[in-house]
Formats: C-alpha cells, structure tokens, sequence
C-alpha cells in the first residue's frame, strides 16, 4: 500500500479487554479510514502515536482531519491527547474535528481541556445523531450501546457503501435494526463465550453473537477485531474460517497493521 492509496481502513491494533492490552499480547492502538483521502482515526488507544510511525507505510497524524471516541475506557481513549496535538500541530492545523459522547468531556473528562481550543469542533455523539465529516462522508451514532461507560457505535455513509463498527456492547436485539443495511460490519468480538458476563458486568460481545449479528445483517464482507485472551486462546483466524463456512458471508478476523480495501464494497 502506497501512501497515495485511499479508501482503506487500517487495523493499527486489534486488543481488546483489560489483560490483552495491559500486556500488549496485540497492539491496542486505533483504527485508522481513510475515505477519498479523507483520514479519519477511531478509538487511539495506548500507542497509537507510536504505530501510526512504525507502520508500514507511515501515517502521518497532521494529515488527519478528524478523531472519532466511542467511549473513555482508557484502551480507547489512552493516546487522544497526544492525537489531537499531533493532527492539529498543537493548533496550527485548521479545520480538525473530534466526535465523542458527552461523558468523555464532563465526567473525569479524558479529552483535556488545554487540547479543546486547538480543535475546529468537538461534536458530542447522541442516538441518531448525524455527522458531515466531508461531502462525501457522513457518520450516524445510531444507539447508544450496552456498556459500562457511555458507548455509541458508529455508521459510515460512503458513496460506495456503508460502513458499521458495533464497538464495545452487550448484545441487545436494537443492534440489528440499528446496522441493518451494512455491506462492511466491523465487529469487536472480545470474548469466545458468554460465562454469565451480564451478570459479572462484562458488557461485550462473543462469538455467537457476532455470529446471530453477521447472519441477520448479511453484510458483503465481516471483520471480527478487538480480542480478548479467550478469542486469542481460540485462534481468530480459525474463528473466523468456522463462522465464513457457517454463516456464508465472508468474515476476516484483523491482526495488527492489516489493511482492508473498501475498493472491495463496490463488487
């Protein structure tokens, strides 16, 4: 991939939970888009900086134009400061946007104050809130997900398809009408079984949800991503293999610094 290529989406890390992130058993680093140029980076956790340089190409933070946080927890939210002073050169840069629940700018704010002014805007997501990115490239918050802190995922409208990343939720059957009509879904899958998770407090989902999501959804194409130790114990790549054969829709499981062709949307 030439740093002329757009419309990719790049896996800069794919941890998930407490144990595979304190551990960096994978890189918990964010989710880097790029739309028709337009570059877009989603939950920077702990190293984000330091993998945007060491990836392969580099990416640049000052060439972003907007940050996205579904939710404060610190293996999303580690790395945004530094962020938001990279992609707008400590405010020099114009026109830089960051997109965030409330709770992420009030309570035990995690975007600090000093970095705010730097910004052109700092929206705050709600369900079915709708944001303009660029022309061509709009962004639906649309429901608030089933988590431990204020969670929202995320819909993507491109002029060749749309994009959904069900971050970190219990499941719940809103998440079906709520990323209906997707043709890529992005799927955090931390853990391979649920062990009575409601009732422990451990609001994510697990294969067999992942699996009831992609069958209902029929997106074109799956990818499974943000693993707990109990996916990386179930070898993801062999999860994903089962689920394509089970289900019929292609599912990908991502590894770190995987790269993903939207070109792929247009077929």
């Amino acid at each position: 991939m030439s740093l002329e290529v757009k419309n990719f989406i790049k896996f800069l890390g794919t941890a998930g939970a407490r144990y595979v992130v304190a551990r960096q058993l994978r890189s918990s680093a964010g989710l880097w888009m790029n739309i028709e140029g337009y570059d877009v980076l989603i939950d920077p956790g702990p190293g984000t900086l330091v993998k945007c340089f060491t990836s392969r190409p580099k990416l640049y933070p000052n060439k972003l134009k907007a940050i996205i946080l579904t939710h404060r927890h610190i293996d999303h939210s580690t790395d945004i400061n530094v962020m938001i002073e990279a992609m707008t050169d400590s405010g020099h840069n114009k026109g830089r946007i960051v997109i965030a629940p409330e709770e992420a700018i009030t309570d035990e704010p995690v975007i600090f104050s000093h970095v705010r002014p730097y910004l052109s805007k700092l929206e705050i997501m709600k369900p079915g809130a709708e944001f303009e990115i660029s022309q061509n490239f709009q962004l639906t918050t649309p429901v608030a997900h089933q988590h431990t802190a204020e969670t929202y995922g995320l819909k993507f409208k491109i002029h060749f398809g749309t994009i959904s990343n069900i971050v970190d939720t219990y499941y719940f059957d809103g998440l079906l009408e709520a990323y209906s009509s997707s043709d890529l879904l992005i799927l955090n899958v931390v853990r391979l079984k649920d062990k009575n998770d409601r009732e422990k407090r451990i609001l994510h989902l697990n294969v067999s949800d992942a699996e009831r999501l992609i069958a209902s959804i029929k997106p074109k194409f799956a990818i499974l991503t943000h693993f707990g130790l109990t996916m990386i114990q179930a070898k993801p790549w062999e999860v994903a293999r089962q689920m394509t054969e089970k289900i019929g829709v292609p599912v990908i499981a991502a590894t770190d610094g995987m790269s993903f062709d939207l070109g792929q949307l247009k077929s």
